[in-house]
């Protein structure tokens, strides 16, 4: 049993030393959203965390959120998003990695726009995301 505790703990220090060693990315495309879901093709994140997805125009500037999802420390596949409200074809959305940081609970997305609770990560001051236009 000593083992195995050993060999599991040796794998998620593993595993969280590959997502340190990764810089965190979003990768996405316009896409068609009238099913009420937006997607992220792959989203590298450094820790557990969130996709949020803000409303956002030409100005390039986080709006209202209206979806997140679940992220993992690592890479993550196919990350689909519920939209809470209508998104509309031509409307522009940011796809954002936030972080799980700063809130009163785990696993919960506490954040409103403007609070740091589960904010938007800035490594070197920039956000990380990717803006796409609803088809």
């Amino acid at each position: 049993m000593r083992l195995v505790i050993v060999a599991a703990a040796a794998a998620c220090v593993a595993s969280s030393a590959w997502a340190e060693g990764m810089d965190p990315m979003v990768e996405a495309m316009d896409q068609d959203v009238s099913n009420g879901v937006v997607s992220a093709s792959k989203i590298v994140a450094q820790e557990n965390g969130w996709m949020v997805v803000h409303r956002t125009d030409a100005s390039g500037k986080p709006g209202p959120v209206v979806g997140y999802a679940p992220l993992r420390a690592g890479e993550n596949i196919d990350v689909a998003a519920l939209l809470q409200e209508d998104v509309q074809p031509g409307d522009m959305l940011m796809l954002m990695i936030h972080s799980e940081a700063g809130g009163m609970k785990t696993g919960v997305f506490e954040y409103t726009l403007g609070a740091t609770e589960d904010g938007p990560i800035k490594p070197g001051g920039s956000l990380v995301m990717q803006t796409i236009t609803a088809d």
